[in-house]
Formats: structure tokens, C-alpha cells, sequence
């Protein structure tokens, strides 16, 4: 069975067009890229949980910031690994310099027996249409263009 996570695209409209907010992963293997290496704040969830509250509550926790708002479905894809993201957007503004992620503990480097700690988002930013399509994962730009559609 194909994991399932859930994510919350929060965009606003500057000057009548839109923006979203996307998030970069910390640690060591993303630290260096950057087009097509940013994401929509989301996360895994379980059997039985809501999607919309497991959408929050990943934004919460890579963010920081309790999202508030009228949640529009943008609907489920899979992306290249199999996984399902079930996505939401709300409009909503924040600064994103003030964002403060939870964080992950792994080996690094890899055999070296040290463990160290790394956010699980190391920054976040705002993207208009064209600029978001260049930086957002090749499996997530569907989101992208349903949310697009849906302001359109």
C-alpha cells in the first residue's frame, strides 16, 4: 500500500497575482540544491486521520505557524515514488524569515557513527506562478497547477 501524506499550500494574491509558499528540506542531501527541491509543507498520516488535519498539522510543525482558514481541496497525486499527497491551499500571509521547523536526527556522514540533528525545513519562501514552477519537486507541480486552476 502506497504511503499517504497530506500538505497545505498557502498562497495570497501581491499586485493581483498569486504567490505561494514553499518550504526547502533541511539536511545535508537537499543543503545545495535548489530548483526542483523545494515542496509544499506536508506530511505523512495515518489510517483513520483526516487529511486536512494531518495537512495542518505538518504545516505546524515545518513551519511554526497554525494555518487559519477556509481549506480548498485541490485533490490527490502521486507522485514519482508511489506516495500519495492528498493537498489543500488557504489563502493566508506570513513572513516567511520567521519560520521555525521541528526537527530530524540522522548519521551524518553516513557510516561515521555521529549523530547530528537537522530541520526538517531550513527555510521557506514566497514564489510567484513561474518562479514556483521552476523550484517546486517535478512530482508536486501538479498541486501547483490545480491551485492555478481553481484561482483562475
Amino acid at each position: 500500500m502506497a504511503k499517504r501524506s497530506a500538505g497545505l499550500l498557502l498562497y495570497r494574491l501581491k499586485n493581483g497575482q498569486p504567490e505561494v509558499l514553499l518550504v526547502h528540506p533541511g539536511g545535508p542531501y537537499w543543503a545545495k540544491k535548489d530548483d526542483g527541491a523545494w515542496s509544499i509543507p506536508k506530511g505523512e498520516y495515518t489510517e483513520g486521520e483526516e487529511p486536512l488535519a494531518a495537512a495542518r498539522r505538518e504545516f505546524e510543525e515545518e513551519t511554526g505557524i497554525c494555518p487559519e482558514g477556509e481549506a480548498i481541496p485541490l485533490g490527490t497525486i502521486r507522485q514519482p515514488g508511489g506516495k500519495l499527497v492528498t493537498a489543500f491551499a488557504m489563502e493566508g500571509d506570513l513572513d516567511a524569515s520567521a519560520i521555525r521547523s521541528n526537527t530530524f536526527g540522522m548519521e551524518w556522514p553516513p557510516r561515521s557513527g555521529r549523530m547530528q540533528t537537522f530541520p526538517e525545513v531550513d527555510r521557506a519562501g514566497w514564489f510567484g506562478k513561474e518562479e514556483a514552477e521552476r523550484k517546486i519537486l517535478r512530482g508536486q507541480l501538479p498541486i501547483l497547477r490545480a491551485l492555478w486552476e481553481r484561482l483562475a
